[in-house]
């Protein structure tokens, strides 16, 4: 059994996995992962009150202010978010800055008292946030002000306490929470975190008489972490403004007359009264009432979706018009939105296969960069004697050991990515996924619902002899009437739009997988595929080139035309192929409709590799093929038989508007059933993955420069600094480029 619980007062990323992998090392814990930015921990195995005291002890012994707390079902429905400003002086990788995390409350007030407190509750994290800006930036102004003051007293005078004391106060005020983490963590036995090292390198360039270095290194780590938590702020409010897309609360009607209730307390068959301005909190039909919705929030689309009675709606779509009756199909935590919400935090769960990599380096690079240091310090000073070179040097490695930037960045990228995405209805089921498809060279389609709409529609009307397209059509739809195949429905619809009456016929008779015969104004009438009129000793013309769905028409014994039923191409299929085309993408279509329908599709469109009447297990061979000449492959589905080939695909992937088997099987879903959708999420794969790869390069050489210089003998502590809270910044800054969703459209 899975639990999600709560973890509060965890500020810091590498401390977040120390964590993770030591909870997963207890006894009765299966599985464990920590979502960091959503600071929420899921926990699969039997969860008893036992196994919760020691996870919260495990913890504490890596940071010991933070809290591991019960969630539920309910607290996440109805979750407020607090700014809270925090001193983690502890944190392994210092991050001592005020920081978002979650509280969960479960109210027992009555509905409406519940509003008020929301309200007021909002309104005084408001200003305690503003507060909290506050009350750090004082620190910060007021240690740029005495180190500014210490620099110039240096050069205008000869006063040297009053050098010492400027540098010496702008280095307490601006590393307090430095110096105190450090008599923690020593406390604990604690030797190796970053504010330790930190404290170590700065007192020691105070020692050797590098004031303006000592101070120089606090600042820049300071500023460093305001910016550092400015990204991570950002790229974590795209993933939760999803799951405030869900509704509270909601008129439904009881006994009669509409009352405000929980939304989670919507079940099926209930009347909910949508005013205008109001989001649907259920799934349901209208019921009464005709008027547009916003859906932007779930497919990215800004143009608004008219709705008319008997219209399905989803949750989360905004009513901007008239007042909208409408019957639940779904309770709410069933419903689309919070389905979306679901996947959009699963998704901020799972980790990348380079994310998984980047952790385990971290354990091992810092215990090798901390004995690299002792080294540089003690043998060098041994053979040469110049110890306060060497022990200068050493200090830099000191500085530079804490490997925060290559934990954070890297997660950061994938995250922010999903956050885009989601913005565009793109949901992936995880960081793996987003990696995977940024992996991708080839991908392949099916076409009934994916490329195409799945509705038929007539495209052409060709007459054999003397009958004008217009009399064929009218002789085609009053024999087709009769029937309720698709195609059939179509041409009577191609009538019933062109204004042609539809004769009603005499005598009329189906023969399934053929077509209709009927005798209408004393005509025999046959209507149907090459088959049926083959048994009934029609002979057509020769040398037609026909694509699509073919109904020939024959008059006694005559074949008189034919009419062109086809799929109807989705709107951006050619334009989202002609875009993976020129990424080098390489594109194919696989279906089971025939070779000939096929081609026609891929005419429209200018796909690649067309493979027609294929079953499931043709379609899992052709992409074997596929994924052997280019590598990964994608496939893109909607249909119960495209189940197992999505599955079988290194990224599967699924119109929202398909069986349940290919949204379960998919590694994406695509809430704008669109084939542009495709192209915008391979975008963002393609930019996730390159940016983690950069992240970790310059990470890694910046961090490598600094070492070699100072075993060359050039140790500079400014540089030191920049390779670890300026890296960390540029990082972070980095990943967060890939939150802007309109670059994608």
């Amino acid at each position: 059994m899975e639990h999600e619980l709560h973890i509060e007062n965890l500020d810091c990323a590498n401390c977040g996995a120390k964590i993770e992998a030591a909870i997963n090392r207890l006894d009765g814990v299966e599985k464990a992962v920590l979502n960091f930015p959503l600071k929420k921990l899921k926990v699969r195995g039997e969860l008893t009150d036992e196994l919760l005291a020691l996870m919260n002890e495990t913890a504490r012994s890596i940071e010991p202010e933070v809290e591991i707390v019960r969630g539920g079902k309910h607290h996440r429905e109805h979750h407020h978010e607090h700014h809270h400003e925090h001193c983690h002086d502890h944190c392994e990788c210092g991050h001592d800055h005020h920081h978002e995390h979650e509280h969960e409350h479960h109210h027992e007030h009555e509905h409406h008292h519940e509003h008020e407190h929301h309200h007021e509750h909002g309104h005084e994290h408001h200003h305690h946030g503003e507060k909290s800006g506050i009350s750090k930036f004082l620190p910060l102004a007021a240690g740029i002000v005495l180190f500014i003051a210490a620099i110039v007293c240096g050069h205008i005078s000869d006063i040297f306490p009053l050098t010492i004391g400027l540098y010496a106060a702008a280095y307490l005020v601006l590393g307090a929470d430095i110096l105190l983490a450090t008599v923690k963590n020593v406390r604990r036995g604690n030797f190796f975190d970053e504010n330790t090292l930190m404290t170590v390198a700065t007192i020691g360039a105070f020692a050797i008489g590098e004031y303006a270095e000592a101070v120089g290194v606090v600042l820049f780590f300071s500023i460093g972490e305001m910016f550092e938590d400015f990204a991570v702020s950002r790229s974590r409010k795209a993933i939760t403004e999803v799951a405030a897309l869900k509704v509270a609360e909601a008129d439904v009607l009881r006994d009669g007359d509409y009352v405000r209730i929980d939304s989670e307390e919507i079940v099926p068959g209930d009347i909910m009264r949508v005013k205008p301005g109001e989001r649907i909190a259920a799934d349901g039909v209208v019921e009464a009432g005709i008027s547009w919705l916003d859906v932007s929030a779930l497919n990215g689309e800004p143009e608004p979706v008219t709705v008319n009675p008997g219209d399905s709606v989803m949750s989360g779509s905004i009513n901007t018009g008239e007042v909208l009756t409408v019957r639940a199909t779904a309770p709410a935590d069933e419903s689309m939105i919070s389905k979306i919400a679901q996947a959009v935090e699963d998704a901020s769960s799972a980790k990348p296969k380079i994310d998984r990599f980047i952790t385990r380096f971290a354990r091992v690079y810092t215990p090798v960069v901390i004995a690299a240091a002792v080294l540089t310090a003690v043998i060098p000073s041994l053979i040469t004697g110049e110890w306060s070179k060497w022990i200068h040097s050493a200090l830099t490695f000191l500085v530079i050991s804490c490997p925060c930037a290559l934990v954070l960045s890297v997660p950061l990228a994938y995250f922010s990515g999903i956050g885009a995405a989601s913005r565009l209805g793109i949901l992936f089921k995880g960081g793996d996924s987003i990696e995977a498809l940024g992996r991708v060279r080839a991908i392949a389609f099916d076409k009934t619902g994916t490329l195409t709409d799945g509705s038929f529609s007539v495209t052409e009307v060709r007459s054999f002899g003397s009958l004008s397209e217009r009399e064929l059509l009218a002789l085609c739809g009053s024999c087709e009437q009769i029937s309720s195949h698709p195609v059939a429905v179509s041409i009577a619809e191609k009538c019933h739009v062109e204004g042609i009456d539809l004769a009603i016929p005499e005598r009329a008779g189906e023969t399934a997988g053929r077509g209709v015969s009927a005798s209408i104004g004393g005509r025999e009438v046959l209507c149907g595929n090459e088959r049926l009129m083959r048994e009934n000793g029609i002979v057509l013309p020769e040398g037609l080139s026909l694509s699509g769905s073919i109904v020939y028409i024959a008059a006694d014994g005559t074949a008189e035309g034919a009419v062109t039923v086809s799929d109807t191409l989705r709107k951006t299929a050619a334009s989202a192929i002609a875009g993976l085309n020129r990424r080098g993408i390489a594109t194919a279509m696989f279906t089971g409709d025939k070779q000939e329908n096929a081609e026609a599709v891929s005419k429209q469109t200018g796909i690649g590799t067309v493979r027609g009447g294929l079953l499931p297990e043709g379609k899992l061979k052709e992409l074997e093929a596929l994924r052997e000449r280019y590598g990964a492959v994608m496939f893109v589905g909607d249909g119960i038989n495209d189940g197992p080939v999505l599955a079988g695909a290194d990224v599967g992937g699924a119109m929202q508007t398909g069986a349940d088997l290919a949204l379960e099987a998919a590694d994406a879903i695509f809430m704008n059933a669109e084939p542009e959708s495709v192209l915008r999420a391979k975008k963002i794969a393609d930019k996730a993955l390159r940016i983690s790869w950069e992240n970790i390069i310059f990470a890694l050489a910046v961090k490598a420069a600094v070492l070699v210089l100072g075993l060359l003998g050039h140790p500079n502590m400014w540089f030191a600094v920049f390779a670890d809270s300026g890296t960390a910044m540029l990082l972070v800054l980095n990943s967060i480029r890939i939150l802007d969703s309109r670059k994608y459209l």
